[in-house]
This record gives structure tokens, C-alpha cells and sequence, in this order.
């Protein structure tokens, strides 16, 4: 994504003209506009120079952000996030006060019964506000500029109605003075003028500008702070000698140090030393890492104790915290589906208010009303109005939501994530690395009849040393523990899913799972039942032969995560259902299951079948997958909303739409927690201001008068503009008060299901299956299609029963068996 800086927008209605303009250049895929951050993100192959062209002829201003990545650290580009318009406000407005002071002594000041200079005959009052008036509309021009600048381009703004209703006020008042100076004993009771309207408008609306740009820059506040966590210079070592540089000259594979106290300038990894590691500002967590050689380190994390020598690994951009102010900033520059209901209201609510005013203006001509009253309803109506509530309501909940999330860890991609999450409905958790540690540890062996324990653990070590599952790590930790040295193996191959094969001395080893092994090797009943008593402790067995004969079984246990059961909790206590997937054979998962609280389990799943399983559970409601490893990217891709934890693996993050840097399953809680929040408020910001103008239009054009007598004033009705868009950007502030690991408030929602389809199912009969391989193969082909949501296939029975999202054609579905050497002989 592309990001620009769009200027001369002040309201929803120019967010929508912008987004409109550069959606029709050829090449642009997608075009979003946020007027919080007066930035616009773009995906596709257009150039910059077509895209900014497009913005000026609509009558804006765009720019490249600084020609660099706007996630790059704060001591390698200007801080676009500082606020720098607050100042310029608050400039214009002390002088439009002290002038407005002035008129409003001249205009109003008999009221209160001030004395006024007797030189000043009724004439030299008028001329005298009507200058008063003038010097305070100058000194506001931007709005004239802008709103008649956008008029003029067929795209009226809230300034276009600011300006209009100023205008209209300043040229009425303006022939009431040319008109005293006609009459031959003017009297000011005789003329009714409306200068200090005029700019009092414009004062009080540069008071509600100043006001909502004080609290836009606070919700920034977050992706600021995260911006100057960048360290600004590095200690490398260069010809052996310590020099001091720039941490934006930092090159990847430059030795660099870092003393006791000092922030760690760029993600390396550590070389010499040993030292506690303060990584607070990227994941939330408190308590300090240990770090030694081989870790990694990353940029802004604080060395709290030893001396450490790293080297260089990501830099500029590509350091993690660079990717994290990227995520935070994408995430403001995309929109949340909530918010196109605003914006299509936006795209005509100022030419509809225009239509209004007039409209207005005209009924109470006819009804006899004089024309200062008359024009005193339609400046009424289209002071009043205010596009730019609807235009804040939801970026500024986003960007404040998501800003909270990044501070605690939790990274949401797009808006569309942080609004998607909280109507969650399922929950499917990976078991390995997300409920569990995922660092097993053995705790039995048993060798079979003529194999000493030794031996056995030998060939087990041999066989897995070159794995990389945690199972064969956990072998390879307790053959260390025993003293047992592996011997070196040729032709070692992972078998996914079930588990790993190679060649020792000649002889072929086999190691996995009960219902891999089984397959290949006879085992005998005692060892079958045993694993299934392990099983129900909650214990992976792992079964290994050599040339098709057991050698013998070694069990292994995860151990769950202290947070895990607790967070399962929350998670139902919200009315989420909850699905736990395991490769592990289903006696072992629901042992795991019942410690962590799980009541559905979906055990014996290959890494290329989370897929398809997602496919299913989406099918039955909006669902989340949470996994950490390569083998869930394609589950995280095809779930409603994909999460990766603890960071996790670079593919698995790439895939996700939230991001968990810590390894907390409570923090998937505390997203969908927040996303709530957030949509909680998003809704209350539309609701105040669609309420607003619903209320405030008919009261400003003068619709209660001949029923109540409520007559607003020009005057009241700029107030109540000017605070409509302060009070939206507070209500979202509140955000940044709210407890996101609170449970006490959690509750169950009802969310509108989705649409229910009759699941369709077709059964295939199927010759030549053998075994469960067999039906692993037959299972595994059917369920890579796209319309198949799965797949029981068994053996004994001959057949396949499949459950269809959509129509499948017999054809496709027997030639997919077939493929794999089975015979088809009917399709039901």
C-alpha cells in the first residue's frame, strides 16, 4: 500500500470526493482516505503521478509521504503525526476574538445597557461592524478558500457551508448599511443586521477545528510514542574500533554493542554475552528476557544488565518495530465496513443541506415572514449541519482502538479486523504453541522384548535428530540426558502429518504416530492398549520400528500454558464456541482438552487439513483461527479472522490479520474484548451524529416555531456545529481508559447468524482401499477441492461421504479418487 498526504480536506464529504476521484484512475485496485490523519493509502499499479493529479483536479493537495516507507523509525523521517495545526488555530482564533470582542460591545452592548461613544451616528456603527466583520472573516479565509474552492468543483464541503452561511449574513447586512445610508433619519432599531453572526460563526467554529484537532493529536498519541521508542544512534564496531553512528546507518551484518542501560538499535542477534533484556515497548510484557548467545534481539527493547555484542540482522524498515508502526499506521489508512454508511451519506448531505437552506428561505418567504427572518432560518440551517461528525465517528475509534491494542501487544492489520473480531462466534486454537507450551518433555520408555533401553533410545535419537517437530526435539533432549550419542543417518525424510523415516547401517527406521506405524510395522496388542492409556493421560506416544519390526514406544507430554484455561474461560463467557485442533489421535487431545477446558475437540488433523476444517466451521459462523507455526498460514488465510501468537513465524504473521506479539492465548481474549469496544463506540459516535443533525436541522430551519416557539439562533447554531465533532473525538478518547483484560463486564451477544445453508452431502462408493493410509489419501484428495468441506472416508465400508459447500460435478469428484489408483463404482 501506497501512502500519500492529502491537504484541503475538512470533512466526510471531501474524504468521499477524494476516495471517488482516485478510484477512477486506471490501475487503482483500492483507494481509502482517512480524515483523522489527512492520509490516503493506495493498492494497485497506477503511478504517484496519476494518483496525485487526480487529487488536485478534485481541488486537494496530495503528496508522497516523504518518498519512504511511513513506518520507517522517527530518526529517519519528520514526524508527520505532530500536531501542527492545533498552534494555527488557536493563532486565528485569539485574533478573531479580539475583533469579535469589539463588534459584539457595537451590536449587542445596549442590551446590557453599555454606554456607546455618542460620535457614533447609526451609520458609522454599520460601517464600522460591517469592518469588524470583515477583519474577522479575513483572518478565517481558509474556510472561504476551501469552501467556495470546492463548490466551484462540484464538491461542497463544510467549509462550502460555513462559508455560505458567513456570506450569506456578511452581503444581507452589507445592503441593510447601503440602505441607512438612503434614509434620511436612519435608526439601527429600523435595520437588522447580522455581522456579528458573520463572525461569530466563524469564531465559534474555529473553536470546535481547534478543539478537535487538540483531541485528533491525542489519538495519535500511541503510534507517536511508539515512533520515538526508535533509538537514535548505534555503538558498532568498525576496523575493531568503537564508533558511534546513526542508528539509520546501521547495515545489515555490522557488529553493533550495546552497554547495560542502552536501547538495542536495530533486530540482530546476540554474539558475546549474557544479559536480561527489557522487551516491554514491543510485546507489553513486564518482566525482562534472558539473552545469551544465538538469541535474537530486537530495536526500542531496553539491555537492562550485561555487556552484549550483536550483529546486525533487519535494519530501517525491516526491524520489528518499523513493522509495527507500519501495521498501526496501515491500519488507520484502511476503513472499517461499518463506516460506508457514513460515507454514502456524506457524499450528499452538504448538496443536500444547500437544497435544505434554500428550501427553507423560500417557504418562509411565502408564508409573509420579512427576509432578515428568512435568512436567519436558512444561515440557521446550514451552520448547524455537520458532515464532519459522520466523517470522524468511526477513524477516530479505529485509530484510538488499535493504538491501545499496540501498546498491550496486540497488533490489528486493518480496521476491518479490529470491527470484525468482537462478532466472533467460533474460536479454533492449534494445540501446539497456542494452548500448550509446545516444548514436550518424554516421560516413559518402554523397549520392546530384546532391545535394551540403551539401544532403542539410540536408534529413536538417530532417527529424529534432524526433525524439527518439538516431539523429536523432546527425544533428542532425553537422550542427552541419558548420555546416549545419535550415529549419523542418510535418506532422512519428514512424512507430514505422521512422521519421519531414514536409513541406518543399511536398515530402514521408522518413527510416528500409532496410526502411521501401524501401517507399516505389526505391533503387538499390549503395546497398543498401553499407548492408549498414555493417551488418556494426556501423553503422545511415539512408536518406532527398523525394517518393519517395533523396536518399541517412547511417550511425550505437552504442558499447558498457566494463561491457557483462563482464557478459554473468558472466551465462553462471551459466547464463543470454542474448537481446539490437534494432529494428536483423539484419546490424547481430549485429555489435553479437559485440562484446558475445551468441550470440542478435532483430533488427527494433518497440518494440510486445518484448512479444510476451517472451511467447515466458517461455514457454521464467523470464525477466528488461532495458530503460531508455517503449517497454519493456510488456516489463517482461509478463517473469518486469522491470529497469529507470539509473533509467531514471519509466513504465519504475513498470513494473520491480528497480530499477538506475546504468547498469552488471554491477549485473543482481550482483542475480541476491545474490537467490541471499539465497534461499541463506533456505534455511539454514529449514532450522536446522525442524531444531531437529525435534531438540529429542523430546529435550525424553524419547523417547531408555530408549534413551540423554538427559534434558534445563527449564532447557537455554529455553537452546536463546532462541538458536534469535539464531542465524537472525546467519546472516542474514552477508549484509551478501557480495561481490555477486564472479564468482569464480558457477555454473551447475540450475533446475527449467518444465513444457514442445507448442508449437502454426497456418498461415494469406493474399491480398493486397504487401510488407513488409504483413507488418509482418498480423505486428503477430496478435501483439496474447493467445494468440499469434508471428507469421511473409511476402508472398511468402501466409502466416502462428503459434505458440500457447493454443487460438485460426479465427474471431477471420481476422476479426483481415481487419480490415486482407487475404483469408483458409484456416486449417491
Amino acid at each position: 500500500m501506497e501512502q500519500y498526504t492529502v491537504t484541503g480536506m475538512s470533512c466526510a464529504a471531501c474524504v468521499s470526493r477524494v476516495e471517488k476521484a482516485v478510484s477512477k484512475v486506471e490501475g487503482v485496485t483500492s483507494c481509502s482516505v482517512s480524515l483523522l490523519t489527512n492520509s490516503m493509502g493506495v493498492e494497485g499499479t497506477a503511478s504517484p503521478e496519476q494518483i496525485i493529479s487526480a487529487v488536485k483536479a478534485a481541488g486537494y493537495g496530495a503528496m508522497k509521504k516523504n518518498g519512504q516507507n511511513p513506518a520507517a523509525p522517527a530518526s529517519q523521517q519528520p514526524d508527520d503525526l505532530e500536531d501542527k495545526e492545533t498552534p494555527l488555530l488557536l493563532r486565528r482564533l485569539l485574533w478573531s476574538l479580539g475583533f469579535l470582542a469589539v463588534l459584539m460591545y457595537l451590536s449587542m452592548g445596549h442590551m446590557l445597557g453599555l454606554p456607546l461613544p455618542d460620535a457614533l451616528n447609526p451609520i458609522a456603527q454599520g460601517i464600522l461592524q460591517l469592518l469588524l466583520a470583515a477583519s474577522v472573516m479575513v483572518i478565517n479565509q481558509k474556510f472561504f478558500i476551501s469552501g467556495f474552492r470546492s463548490l466551484f468543483h462540484r464538491a461542497p464541503n463544510m467549509d462550502t457551508l460555513v462559508a455560505l452561511g458567513s456570506s450569506a449574513a456578511f452581503v444581507y447586512s452589507t445592503a441593510q448599511v447601503l440602505a441607512m445610508t438612503a434614509a434620511e433619519t436612519p435608526h439601527m432599531s429600523d435595520f437588522h443586521l447580522y455581522f456579528e453572526s458573520a463572525a461569530m460563526i466563524l469564531t465559534l467554529i474555529t473553536v470546535g477545528k481547534m478543539l478537535e484537532a487538540r483531541s485528533k493529536g491525542k489519538t495519535t498519541s500511541a503510534l507517536k510514542s511508539l515512533m520515538q521508542m526508535a533509538p537514535k544512534t548505534a555503538l558498532v564496531l568498525r576496523n575493531g574500533v568503537e564508533t558511534e553512528i546513526p542508528a539509520s546507518q546501521v547495515q545489515k551484518g555490522d557488529i553493533f554493542l550495546v552497554h547495560p542501560g542502552a536501547s538495542i538499535p536495530v533486530d540482530g542477534v546476540v554474539l558475546e554475552g549474557k544479559s536480561a533484556v527489557d522487551e516491554s515497548a514491543l510485546t507489553g510484557e513486564s518482566i525482562p528476557v534472558e539473552k545469551e548467545a544465538g538469541d535474537p534481539v530486537s530495536a526500542a527493547t531496553i539491555n537492562r544488565f550485561g555487556f552484549l555484542q550483536c550483529e546486525a540482522v533487519k535494519v530501517g524498515e525491516d526491524t520489528a518495530l518499523s513493522q509495527i508502526i507500519k501495521m498501526v499506521s496501515d491500519t488507520a489508512a484502511t476503513k472499517a465496513p461499518i463506516a460506508k454508511t457514513a460515507d454514502q451519506v456524506a457524499g450528499i448531505f452538504v448538496p443536500a443541506v444547500i437544497g435544505i437552506a434554500l428550501i427553507t428561505l423560500i417557504v418562509w418567504l411565502l408564508t409573509g415572514a420579512d427576509m432578515s427572518f428568512a435568512l436567519a432560518r436558512a444561515i440557521s440551517v446550514l451552520v448547524i449541519s455537520c458532515p464532519c461528525a459522520l466523517g470522524l465517528a468511526t477513524p477516530v475509534a479505529i485509530m484510538v482502538g488499535s493504538g491501545k491494542g499496540a501498546k498491550n501487544g496486540i497488533l490489528f492489520k486493518t480496521a476491518a479486523a479490529l470491527e470484525s473480531a468482537g462478532r466472533t462466534e467460533i474460536v479454533a486454537l492449534d494445540k501446539t504453541d497456542t494452548i500448550t507450551e509446545g516444548n514436550p518433555a518424554v516421560t516413559d520408555s518402554f523397549p520392546a522384548e530384546g532391545i535394551t533401553a540403551s539401544d532403542f533410545l539410540h536408534l529413536a535419537a538417530s532417527l529424529e535428530q534432524h526433525s524439527e517437530h518439538p516431539l523429536a526435539k523432546a527425544v533428542l533432549r532425553y537422550a542427552e540426558e541419558q548420555n546416549v550419542q545419535p550415529s549419523e543417518v542418510s535418506d532422512f525424510t519428514v512424512l507430514a502429518g505422521n512422521g519421519v523415516s531414514a536409513v541406518l547401517n543399511g536398515a530402514a527406521l521408522l518413527g510416528g504416530s500409532l496410526k502411521f506405524i501401524r501401517t507399516r510395522a505389526e505391533l503387538p496388542q499390549s503395546a497398543v492398549q498401553l499407548a492408549q492409556q498414555l493417551a488418556e493421560e494426556g501423553k503422545t506416544p511415539l512408536f518406532f520400528c527398523e525394517n518393519g519390526k517395533y523396536l518399541g514406544m517412547i511417550a511425550a507430554a505437552d504442558v499447558i500454558k498457566p494463561d491457557s484455561a483462563q482464557a478459554i474461560s473468558e472466551l465462553r463467557n462471551m459466547g464463543i464456541r470454542v474448537v481446539m485442533l490437534t494432529g494428536d489421535n483423539q484419546r490424547t487431545a481430549a485429555a489435553i482438552a479437559k485440562q484446558a477446558g475445551v468441550e470440542e475437540v478435532i483430533a488427527d488433523v494433518l497440518p494440510d487439513g486445518k484448512e479444510a476444517v476451517i472451511r467447515r466451521l466458517s461455514a457454521e459462523g464467523r470464525t477466528i483461527m488461532v495458530g503460531d507455526g508455517i503449517n497454519d498460514a493456510p488456516a489463517l488465510t482461509r478463517a473469518d479472522i486469522g491470529i497469529a501468537i507470539g509473533a509467531g513465524t514471519d509466513v504465519a504473521m504475513d498470513a494473520a490479520d491480528i497480530v499477538l506479539m506475546k504468547s498469552h492465548l488471554t491477549d485473543a481474549a482481550a482483542a475480541i474484548r476491545l474490537s467490541r469496544a471499539t465497534l461499541r463506540n463506533i456505534r455511539e459516535n454514529l449514532f450522536w451524529a446522525f442524531i444531531y443533525n437529525i435534531i438540529g436541522i429542523p430546529l435550525a430551519a424553524g419547523v417547531w416555531i408555530p408549534l413551540f416557539g423554538w427559534e434558534l439562533n445563527p449564532m447557537f447554531g455554529a455553537a452546536a456545529m463546532s462541538l458536534s465533532s469535539f464531542c465524537v473525538v472525546s467519546n472516542a478518547l474514552r477508549l484509551n481508559l478501557f480495561g481490555m483484560y477486564n472479564a468482569a463486564k464480558d457477555r454473551k451477544i447475540r450475533i446475527k447468524h449467518k444465513k444457514e445453508k442445507k448442508a449437502m452431502t454426497k456418498t461415494m462408493k469406493i474399491t480398493g482401499m486397504m487401510c488407513p493410509h488409504c483413507e488418509a489419501t482418498v480423505k486428503k484428495a477430496l478435501e483439496a477441492l474447493e467445494m468440499v468441506a469434508s471428507a469421511e472416508v473409511s476402508h472398511k465400508e468402501g466409502t466416502a461421504v462428503l459434505t458440500l459447500t457447493a454443487p460438485a460435478d460426479d465427474a471431477l469428484l471420481k476422476k479426483t479418487v481415481e487419480d490415486k489408483d482407487f475404483t469408483v463404482t458409484e456416486i449417491l
